[in-house]
């Protein structure tokens, strides 16, 4: 039983270092989609779906300012 808790301290210390990486990656993509909604703004495509072309419905950027596509060409979909 002497092994049990360097096994759980190891353990915890991987999450833990699984868990900052996993939220280091998703700043780094919030950013780069914030990064993305201000050149659209400044180009005045900013609403606009960069997929589809058609315009994003307004209630998607209200709740998702910096998203660059619709609901129907969302990624993931």
């Amino acid at each position: 039983m002497g092994f049990g808790k360097r096994i759980g301290d190891g353990t915890t210390e991987a999450v833990e270092r699984l868990s900052t990486t996993a939220a280091a990656r998703s700043l780094t993509r919030s950013l780069a989609d914030i990064d993305r909604a201000l050149v659209k703004i400044a180009d005045g495509t900013y609403g606009i779906c960069d997929c589809c072309r058609r315009p994003i419905a307004p209630a998607r950027l209200a709740a998702l300012p910096a998203t660059a596509h619709c609901v129907d060409c969302k990624p993931g979909r």
